[in-house]
């Protein structure tokens, strides 16, 4: 395995069905703009009350492998 780096993007999801919900909301939403996610950690959980009703809300960082630059013979 050679050489890799990898960068995190901080995100809040949210749902009103649940935290577990509320991280698959965010996660779907990073694999349309960022690619080769490789994981994830949860950085903190909350709620909200939205005109009466719950609101799971989810921070977490999500990582991804970064491109190679031209000529880089390390990069996976």
């Amino acid at each position: 395995m050679g050489e890799s780096v990898f960068k995190g993007v901080e995100m809040v999801g949210t749902s009103d069905q649940s935290f577990s919900h509320a991280i698959e909301v965010a996660v779907k939403r990073a694999r349309q703009s960022l690619r080769d996610l490789s994981w994830f950690i949860v950085k903190e959980q909350r709620g909200g009350l939205q005109q009466g009703r719950l609101e799971y809300q989810v921070t977490l960082e999500v990582y991804f492998k970064l491109e190679a630059e031209s000529g880089d013979k390390a990069a996976d």
